[in-house]
């Protein structure tokens, strides 16, 4: 019996319904096993939107480029003729988001240094950047050509749409008419076959124009006066065909690409769609095992989504912590070259691993990678500080050396050996609290220095090796003179053994110095023979220093020893100073004690002392006026 149009909207209202109302949530009846596709379908249609947002994301990584490699690449794009736009919006959104953070970090620098060099905020104005104005043309171009693209499909899906109403309504013409269904069949099969190849239609129809097809050609088959051969015959071979479906879905569990498994049975699906149906008692069941099929490859591609997304929170995580190891870094604790350039190194590594971890979620990767770069670029701006300061710094330190490097040639060619040494060798512990110089110049001043310090030290050298040959024989000429002292035999002429005498003082002093760790014993032994043969001329204590002190003077003018005679005079001064305030005490003393008879022996102590001071005075009287004549005379 046909079903009249009225019959058929009423059956469709009624499947509507149970839809609406949840009754045909778990759908037991086979005749509602189209149906059950659709909901799938839409399952899968959610699957693919996720798909569509990860592929358009951009898989190459634009953050090294600059910023005119930026535009070539967003160039080479639109050249490459793409077979769609869609497929370039993810790398054609990173490069634009890219450019800006660029061009708004050079700007952001420029105008720090603006407000640094003492500009105003409202006066600043960034320079124009002709790569931002030619970016923008070819997004602009980008966009044009993407509105079309999406114009067009939106037009195809629209005249696609209008196709298959038009088919509708063909099958509707074949229902209502009164002729042979069995004449009516071809037509049906063309108009199905016309349905096939008409392209997609909006989403918002796909449904419900799935419905109204499905239920016109159920109509239309089950009201079809054919004989029951023709009509198994079409229903066995529809299942035959849904069964090798059903096995390739089953299939695609065991593919390794997933997105691969996912793609292709979307068009299994398609397929199926296109095949007519099967015998009632098959409806369901072959139903089913596609279903399962697909929901085994759906779970896949679900758990791999899940996968991916877990991946990137894994990879926020990394992203934080290295974020938290460079804003962790104390930049006010280094104080070197050395520090600095370790902690760059260190820098450098925590950037290579964070190339090598995936991408973040997409809403975070922005953001972690601007504070990423904002924790790096504070370092290296706390470093170029560090290394201007320092620079300054270097340039001080080499005037210091080069001051040294002066001083020290200034005294290379000194012969006053241990004031020199001392001198070099005070400028040597200056050099070494100096700090570092500029290293081109570091070889330069310090060989200067070095050459300057060398040369006194060489001649110091050759002339203490010379010297202490001088010294040798000057030991054995005065050892010969002790022993020609002690042999002087005093005759009855005094005065001739003591002019002998003298003559033999004399050339002692005019014999050089002797080693030092000879010096005192040699003495001691001259001392001891001279004051033997003094005391046997019996000459008087004053004589005998007055003879010593005047042969003494007499070497140190000759020698041209200007610094040790001022020395010996300035002794001599404050010695004589010292007598006459004691002379001064004792004298005062004698009126205090010159009352009483009972200090006559402390005044009598008191009045030898007063003598003795009083010739000590006037011998060093003597001396100093030697001293003085002596200046005059030279």
């Amino acid at each position: 019996m046909l079903l009249d149009l009225e019959s058929m909207q009423e059956q469709l209202n009624s499947q509507d319904n149970k839809e609406i109302s949840g009754e045909n949530k778990d759908i037991q009846s086979p005749a509602f096993d189209e149906n059950i596709e659709e909901v799938n379908n839409e399952e899968i249609q959610s699957d693919m939107t996720d798909e569509t947002e990860v592929s358009e994301e951009s898989i190459v990584n634009y953050n090294d480029f600059s910023e005119g490699q930026l535009v070539e690449a967003a160039k080479e794009l639109m050249a490459s003729n793409p077979e769609t736009y869609a497929s370039i919006k993810g790398d054609m959104e990173a490069i634009k988001h890219t450019f800006y953070r660029k061009l708004k970090t050079k700007r952001d620098e420029l105008f720090q240094k603006f407000i640094e060099d003492g500009g105003k905020k409202e006066d600043f104005a960034a320079p124009a950047n002709p790569l931002e104005d030619e970016l923008k043309e070819i997004l602009n171009r980008f966009k044009e050509k993407r509105n079309s693209e999406l114009a067009r499909a939106e037009a195809e899906k629209q005249q696609c749409l209008e196709q298959k109403k038009q088919i509708l309504d063909s099958i509707k013409e074949l229902l209502d008419s009164e002729e042979d269904f069995g004449a009516k069949l071809p037509q049906l099969k063309k108009l199905q076959q016309e349905w096939k190849e008409v392209g997609p239609v909006p989403a918002s129809e796909v449904n419900a124009l799935w419905k109204t097809y499905q239920l016109y050609v159920e109509n239309f088959y089950d009201n079809l006066k054919i004989n029951n051969e023709l009509r198994d015959y079409d229903f066995r071979k529809n299942l035959e065909q849904k069964v090798a479906l059903c096995e390739q879905a089953e299939k695609l569990s065991e593919e390794k690409d997933v997105l691969s498994a996912f793609r292709k049975l979307q068009t299994l699906h398609e397929d199926w769609r296109e095949i007519g149906p099967v015998s009632r008692e098959n409806r369901e069941s072959i139903w089913t095992r596609f279903k399962e099929a697909s929901t085994v490859v759906n779970k896949r591609h679900h758990d791999y989504f899940d996968q991916l997304r877990s991946a990137e929170q894994e990879n926020l995580e990394k992203k934080k912590a290295l974020c938290e190891k460079l804003e962790s870094i104390d930049l006010t604790a280094f104080s070197s070259y050395k520090e600095w350039q370790e902690k760059s190194e260190e820098i450098i590594a925590i950037q290579e691993d964070w190339k090598k971890i995936g991408f973040a979620p997409k809403k975070d990767n922005v953001t972690i990678y601007e504070r990423f770069r904002t924790a790096c670029d504070n370092f290296f701006k706390a470093k170029n500080t560090f290394f201007k300061s320092a620079k300054e710094q270097l340039v001080i330190n080499l005037n210091k050396k080069i001051a040294l490097c002066e001083k020290a040639e200034a005294l290379k060619d000194s012969k006053d050996w241990k004031q020199t040494s001392d001198v070099l060798v005070q400028l040597q512990k200056d050099w070494k609290t100096i700090g570092a110089v500029p290293k081109k110049q570091s070889d330069i001043v310090w060989n200067r220095f070095v050459s300057a310090c060398d040369y006194f030290f060489q001649q110091k050298n050759l002339e203490t090796k010379n010297l202490k040959s001088e010294q040798e024989e000057n030991l054995k000429k005065k050892k010969a003179l002790i022993e020609q002292i002690k042999s002087l035999e005093i005759g009855e002429d005094s005065n001739k053994s003591y002019a002998e005498l003298k003559s033999l003082i004399a050339e002692w002093n005019e014999v050089g110095h002797v080693p030092f760790k000879d010096k005192d014993k040699l003495y001691k032994a001259y001392k001891a023979a001279i004051d033997e043969k003094f005391d046997k001329l019996n000459l008087d204590q004053a004589t005998r220093r007055m003879d010593a002190f005047k042969s003494n003077l007499q070497e140190m003018n000759e020698k041209g020893q200007q610094k040790l005679f001022f020395v010996e005079r300035k002794k001599l001064l404050r010695q004589y100073e010292t007598i006459d305030r004691e002379i001064s005490t004792y004298e005062n003393n004698i009126g205090f004690f010159s009352s009483s008879s009972k200090n006559s022996s402390m005044i009598k102590d008191l009045e030898t002392k007063i003598q003795k001071l009083k010739k000590e005075r006037d011998l060093l009287k003597k001396q100093i006026k030697m001293m003085e004549d002596s200046v005059e005379q030279n």
